[in-house]
């Protein structure tokens, strides 16, 4: 009896090792300016593919906003993307320009009172 006790204790804690080790780290995105992140969001001409507004289209590039995947995702596929897209390296965008720019696409859609032709007189 004393045996089975302390095998199933041996398990448990074996099983929450093991449901610790396969937890994902999250990472937080770092804070960026959305207003800076748009200028380069423009600049780097991302949206030309994207849409102004991170809206997407099928026919030329997915939607990137709003609710965008999580900051390492994204910054590792602007880094090392797959398909027609062209690779965005550090050296071309910095990680504080990444992160403006993730600020600007988590910013997507604009709500409709920020925008003054949508506001009710």
């Amino acid at each position: 009896m004393k045996i089975h006790i302390v095998a199933l204790g041996i398990v448990a804690l074996a099983s929450l090792a093991a449901v610790g080790a396969q937890a994902p780290a999250t990472q937080a995105a770092p804070v960026g300016n959305a207003e800076a992140g748009k200028k380069l969001y423009e600049s780097y001409g991302c949206y030309q593919c994207h849409g102004r507004e991170a809206q997407g289209s099928s026919a030329t590039g997915p939607r990137l906003g709003p609710k965008p995947i999580a900051f390492t995702a994204f910054s590792q596929y602007v880094r090392r993307p797959t398909g027609q897209m062209p690779p965005y390296t550090s050296k071309v965008v910095s990680d504080t320009e990444m992160a403006d720019i993730y600020a600007f696409v988590q910013a997507r859609p604009v709500p409709a009172q920020n925008v003054p032709l949508l506001r009710e007189p």
